[in-house]
């Protein structure tokens, strides 16, 4: 994987995707082992948007690994529009040893992946989120030893997590489905390039309107009903989406050992109670300890190599 991408998870094989949760499961066991892994190494993070769980992994992950994280403040500037994209891309080559952004355009983590030399991460875009994904399939892997056969319910918008959940469950064959109300489902390309990737692994992915499709799922996972960039539009998505809160009831309808997933920041009486968000199968904060470990993986993989 060294000199590698991680732009979009269809990039990669199920095989990747294996070896890269092989690899973090390794560094949460053993994180002394690696302590100086990346010595003088250094990340750059670029924000365009809020962030707890990203920018704190991010930056720690690369300090326990031996390096250092520079992360972008206001008077460096968006990225392409105080420079050009090639321009930034060619000085931080010079400077840096992997690039992550978290930012609003897919393409402008695209441009930036084929201008630089060095490794783009998405670390979030209004299309995808990769690396939250990645932490995603390891929590369900630690709590059920395989991914291949286990199903997934995912409950909301059919937004950057769902579809980046979508090509996870494609590329490990777990299946995924996305409930939500009509109008609100997954982007079509997306879906259908995850349902290519699924039909090779033998997943099966659907999306529906109807929350009795919850039932006997292995994890139910959901996310705000009004993302970063949609905060005018909250209150008629809260009504839109109340039939879709995943409540004891709801939860209860999955299968007996299933747990609860949330990407977080959660809105606590809205899309979740708090009587599932703290629900002795939920495991919303082993996701957000799985972000450092993925992240620490992915430096690991795409700067020195497997």
């Amino acid at each position: 994987m060294k000199g590698r991408d991680l732009v979009a998870l269809w990039d990669w094989t199920g095989a990747d995707v294996s070896a890269l949760l092989d690899l973090a499961d390794a560094l949460k066991r053993d994180p002394a082992s690696y302590q100086g892994a990346l010595a003088g190494r250094t990340a750059f993070l670029y924000f365009e948007k809020p962030s707890l769980r990203t920018r704190v992994t991010g930056e720690a992950g690369m300090v326990q690994l031996g390096g250092g994280a520079v992360t972008q403040t206001p008077e460096m500037g968006r990225i392409g529009v105080r420079e050009t994209v090639a321009d930034v891309a060619r000085n931080l080559e010079r400077w840096c040893d992997v690039i992550g952004m978290r930012t609003f355009s897919q393409a402008l983590v695209e441009e930036m992946a084929a201008r630089s030399r060095v490794p783009v991460i998405n670390l979030l875009t209004d299309l995808l989120h990769p690396c939250q994904a990645l932490a995603d399939v390891m929590t369900i892997r630690e709590a059920f030893g395989e991914l291949g056969g286990r199903r997934l319910a995912y409950l909301g918008d059919g937004n950057n997590v769902a579809h980046s959940l979508l090509i996870a469950g494609a590329l490990t064959g777990m299946s995924v489905t996305v409930i939500g109300p009509r109008g609100f489902e997954p982007n079509l390309r997306v879906f259908d390039r995850a349902r290519e990737l699924a039909e090779v692994n033998g997943a099966r992915l659907a999306y529906t309107d109807d929350v009795a499709a919850v039932a006997g799922a292995d994890a139910v996972y959901t996310d705000v009903w009004a993302s970063m960039g949609q905060e005018k539009e909250a209150e008629a998505r809260r009504r839109l989406f109340l039939p879709y809160q995943v409540d004891a009831d709801l939860f209860g309808r999955a299968a007996a050992e299933a747990i609860f997933l949330h990407c977080l920041p959660a809105h606590r009486g809205e899309e979740v109670t708090d009587e599932v968000a703290d629900h002795e199968r939920s495991r919303i904060f082993d996701q957000a300890e799985n972000r450092l470990h993925v992240i620490k993986a992915l430096y690991v993989a795409l700067i020195r190599g497997l």
